[in-house]
C-alpha cells in the first residue's frame, strides 16, 4: 500500500492500524483509520449524522489495505473503538520519554 493512502485527506494525520472487530462483516483483519479528533471529516460528522439520521454519532476516515479503497467507519464518542489500534505513531512523548530514562540513569552512578 502507497504511503500516501496512510495519510488522511481530511487532516494530514497519520492513518493507524485499526483491527477490524470479529463481528463485522468485513473480510479484513485490519483498517487503516484516522483517530485525530481535531480531523474535519470527523468532527463535521458529529452534525452532519444528527442532521441527516438524528444520531448522536460520527464517523472516522479508514482506508481498506486489501484494496485501497476509503470509506468511514462509525463511532459514538471520541474514545470509540481506540482499544482496537494496534498500532501507534512514533511521538515525541514516546522520545522523550526514553530521554527522561536515559538522563534519570545518568545520576545512578555512585
Amino acid at each position: 500500500m502507497a504511503e500516501s493512502s496512510r495519510t488522511c485527506p481530511h487532516c494530514g494525520s497519520r492513518l493507524k492500524k485499526w483491527t477490524v472487530p470479529v463481528e463485522a462483516t468485513w473480510e479484513e483483519e485490519f483498517f487503516y483509520v484516522c483517530f485525530n479528533d481535531d480531523c474535519s471529516f470527523y468532527k463535521e460528522g458529529w452534525q452532519w449524522m444528527e442532521e441527516q439520521y438524528a444520531q448522536k454519532a460520527s464517523y472516522r476516515y479508514m482506508v481498506n489495505p486489501t484494496t485501497g479503497s476509503s470509506s468511514s467507519i462509525p463511532v459514538w464518542s471520541d474514545t470509540a473503538t481506540r482499544e482496537m489500534i494496534v498500532e501507534e505513531d512514533d511521538s515525541e512523548e514516546g522520545e522523550s520519554k526514553e530521554g527522561d530514562a536515559e538522563q534519570t540513569g545518568e545520576g545512578d552512578d555512585k
